[in-house]
C-alpha cells in the first residue's frame, strides 16, 4: 500500500509566470484561482487574469496508478477533436515540468454556461419544455459527435477500433477481479458470462467519449436546448459508438423502472430511456437491436468504477469516508445490469 505524503499545494506564481511566458495576449493584473473539483478524480481549476479566463486540469495529489490521469493524452485528444467537434474545449498549452508543478497539467479555454447535476439550475424552470429541451440536446450532441468521420478528421490513431468491444469487456472483467471485495452482493459471474457470450459484431467506428453523461456537459444559461460544452475527455478513444449510448442510458435514471432512485432526469418532461433510445435511432439511423447488451455493459462498467474506488477505501489506500458506502451502489448497479440483461429496463 502506498501512502499519500504529497504536499497538497500549488505554487501559483510559477504557473502564472509559465502562462505569461508561453501564451500571447495575457493582460496585466493579478491571477485569481478557483477550484471546481476536488477529491480523487482529476482536479480542475478556473484561472483568471484580468478579462482572460481559462481552465487548468491536473491529476489528484499523491500517488496515482500508472497510466491513470494522463493529462498529455487528454490534451492531445482535445487538440484533435476541438476543430471538428467545437463542443470540446480548445486546449492552449501542456506542461510536464516538475519545477512548475508536481504533476503534469494542461490549460484550456473556459466555457461559460450552467452544468445540470443533481437538480434543474435556477436559470431554468422545472417545466416539461425544459426536460424535453435538455433531453433533445443531449441526444443531438451525442449523435453529432458520433457523426464525425474519423478518417477524414485524422482521428483513427487516438485508439484501436478493431476488436474494441471485446477488449472493453475483458478489460472491465479484469478490473472487477483486481478490485474484488467480499461484501458485494450480486450475480457478477452470471453477468460476465452473458456479456462474453453476447458480444455484438459492430464494425462501425466513431469517436467514443467513454463518459458521456449529463453533468459532463454545459448548457447556455438562457437556453436549455443549447449545449455549449462537453468535458472530461480523458477516456476518449475510437470504437463502437453504441458503447457510449449504453453508458449514457445507464446514467439516465428512469423513474418508471428505477424504483427508489431519483435524479434530475426524473423531473417532468425528461425522456425516459425508451423515448431517449427511440429519438437516438431517429437522429442516427443506427441499428440498436443489441441495445440490451450495451445497457448491461454500461451498468457493469459503472459498478466497476465504484468497485475500484471502494477497494481503495477498503484496503486503506484512501481515507475518504464517502467511499465507505459505495458497496450499496455497486450492488444496485449489478442488479440493474441483471435487469437490463433480462430486458426489463427498455
Amino acid at each position: 500500500m502506498q501512502k499519500d505524503t504529497a504536499d497538497r499545494t500549488i505554487d501559483w506564481k510559477k504557473v502564472e509566470d509559465y502562462i505569461r511566458a508561453n501564451l500571447d495576449g495575457i493582460p496585466n493584473g493579478e491571477m485569481k484561482m478557483k477550484q471546481f473539483t476536488e477529491g480523487y478524480s482529476n482536479l480542475t481549476y478556473m484561472i483568471k487574469i484580468g478579462n482572460w479566463e481559462a481552465v487548468l486540469r491536473r491529476p489528484p495529489f499523491g500517488y496515482t496508478p500508472p497510466k491513470a490521469h494522463d493529462m498529455e493524452r487528454e490534451y492531445r485528444i482535445l487538440d484533435k477533436i476541438n476543430p471538428v467537434f467545437p463542443l470540446a474545449p480548445k486546449p492552449f498549452i501542456y506542461c510536464e515540468d516538475p519545477e512548475i508543478m508536481d504533476k503534469h497539467f494542461y490549460i484550456m479555454e473556459k466555457r461559460n454556461g450552467v452544468v445540470i447535476d443533481d437538480d434543474i439550475p435556477v436559470q431554468f424552470e422545472k417545466t416539461e419544455e425544459t426536460g424535453r429541451n435538455v433531453s433533445e440536446a443531449v441526444i443531438k450532441a451525442l449523435v453529432d459527435m458520433q457523426s464525425i468521420d474519423i478518417e477524414k478528421s485524422n482521428l483513427r490513431d487516438i485508439g484501436k477500433p478493431e476488436g474494441y468491444l471485446t477488449r472493453q469487456v475483458y478489460g472491465w472483467m479484469k478490473r472487477h477481479k483486481n478490485s474484488k471485495t467480499d461484501d458485494i452482493e450480486g450475480s457478477i459471474e452470471k453477468i460476465e458470462k452473458w456479456l462474453v457470450d453476447h458480444i455484438p459484431t459492430n464494425e462501425e467506428a466513431t469517436i467514443v467519449h467513454n463518459d458521456f453523461k449529463l453533468n459532463n456537459m454545459m448548457f447556455d444559461r438562457n437556453d436549455s436546448s443549447k449545449v455549449v460544452g462537453v468535458f472530461d475527455w480523458e477516456l476518449a478513444t475510437v470504437g463502437d459508438p453504441l458503447t457510449d449510448l449504453g453508458s449514457t442510458l445507464a446514467y439516465w435514471i428512469d423513474e418508471d423502472v428505477d424504483v427508489g432512485i431519483t435524479a434530475v432526469t426524473s423531473n417532468v418532461g425528461f425522456y425516459n430511456r425508451r423515448e431517449f433510445l427511440e429519438r437516438y435511432v431517429q437522429l442516427s439511423g443506427r441499428d440498436v437491436t443489441d441495445i440490451n447488451f450495451y445497457l448491461t455493459f454500461g451498468f457493469y462498467k459503472l459498478a466497476g468504477i465504484l468497485q475500484q474506488l471502494y477497494y481503495r477505501w477498503k484496503i486503506g489506500e484512501v481515507k475518504d469516508e464517502r467511499f465507505s458506502t459505495l458497496n450499496k451502489g455497486i450492488t444496485n448497479l449489478l442488479e440493474l445490469a441483471e435487469d437490463a440483461r433480462n430486458n426489463r429496463l427498455l
